[in-house]
């Protein structure tokens, strides 16, 4: 097996496909996958990361959702495909903390094309269809404290501050938005164990989500936590390390949305999934690659689909 340093310093994320059909609407800056094995750990030696991410995400419901641009969409169908960027450094600085301590930051750009079909209804108005589609840059994600501590060779455990901000392209009453038009603050904690001598790896992140208000509509989503995890076999296969699992999530949201615009109430979701994932990793622990699968098995209130990630790291 690679090293410790070789296998954990990849990192970090997140892609997230931020559109018109939201928590106000179906689900939130959170996305199922972003964070939940090795690959997005926070690095445990300095180094400088890039991260390109792709996203497919399709999905639909039977209910009407309140729109991000105002009024409900009833009936809505998504597909988003999702193309981001992230950079990541974690300096060589001593910060007095030790030497099993490593501090690092990172910010992620995307851009999204979003295909969306659904029924209208604004302010009472009688329903009716419309389909259309956008292409446009999405919220920048910024994390400017992401802290690692390696227990051992085995074991790290990790914590991050996530800042999303509303900087993706937003226009109150548009059918498609790609920015959600307001910040989200997401503090994160994980546990990594990647085992060294028998390859077995078990991932947990937890990550709660703050959203402050959208005040082109007067809608405040309410808190959401979510749990996301991985359970896999990393062997030698092509001169490297490949691996093999399973990935999943539960979310939920604890508190009600709230402002005017939540004419639906508190709206409260609740959702899981689970699918496959694969990874392979170079012999220098250079480049790093990701694929999975993940499908919704539970959903209340928030967007019933189908996620599919890509994920490709090089250290430098």
């Amino acid at each position: 097996m690679p090293n410790n340093k070789n296998t954990l310093i990849l990192s970090i994320f997140i892609l997230l496909s931020t559109f018109a059909v939201a928590e106000e609407g179906g689900s939130g800056h959170y996305m199922p996958g972003s964070m939940s094995s090795f690959i997005d750990g926070v690095p445990s030696e300095p180094t400088f990361i890039t991260r390109l991410n792709y996203l497919n995400y399709k999905a639909s419901s039977t209910i009407a959702f309140p729109k991000g641009s105002g009024g409900l969409l009833a009936q809505p169908d998504a597909t988003i495909n999702a193309l981001g960027l992230t950079v990541l450094w974690a300096p060589d600085w001593d910060m007095g903390w030790g030497d099993k301590w490593q501090f690092a930051m990172s910010s992620t750009l995307s851009v999204l094309h979003f295909d969306l079909s659904g029924d209208l209804n604004f302010h009472g108005t009688r329903f009716f269809h419309k389909e259309g589609d956008r292409t446009a840059l999405g919220d920048i994600v910024l994390m400017p404290l992401m802290v690692n501590y390696n227990v051992n060779k085995d074991l790290n455990i990790n914590a991050r501050l996530g800042f999303y901000a509303p900087t993706g392209s937003y226009k109150y009453g548009r059918y498609i938005n790609t920015g959600k038009n307001f910040w989200t603050v997401e503090p994160t904690i994980g546990i990594v164990y990647f085992g060294q001598e028998n390859g077995r790896e078990a991932s947990l992140f937890l990550g709660v989500d703050f959203n402050e208000k959208n005040d082109a509509t007067n809608y405040k989503s309410g808190t959401q936590i979510h749990f996301d995890g991985t359970l896999a076999q990393h062997f030698p296969w092509l001169g490297g390390i490949s691996g093999v699992g399973v990935s999943g999530y539960w979310y939920k949201q604890i508190t009600d949305d709230s402002g005017s615009g939540a004419t639906l109430g508190d709206f409260r979701a609740e959702a899981a999934g689970v699918g496959p994932v694969v990874s392979w990793i170079d012999k220098t622990g250079k480049y790093v690659f990701e694929m999975k699968y993940i499908k919704d098995v539970k959903n209340e209130k928030r967007l019933d689909g189908d996620t599919f990630w890509l994920k490709y790291v090089i250290k430098f």
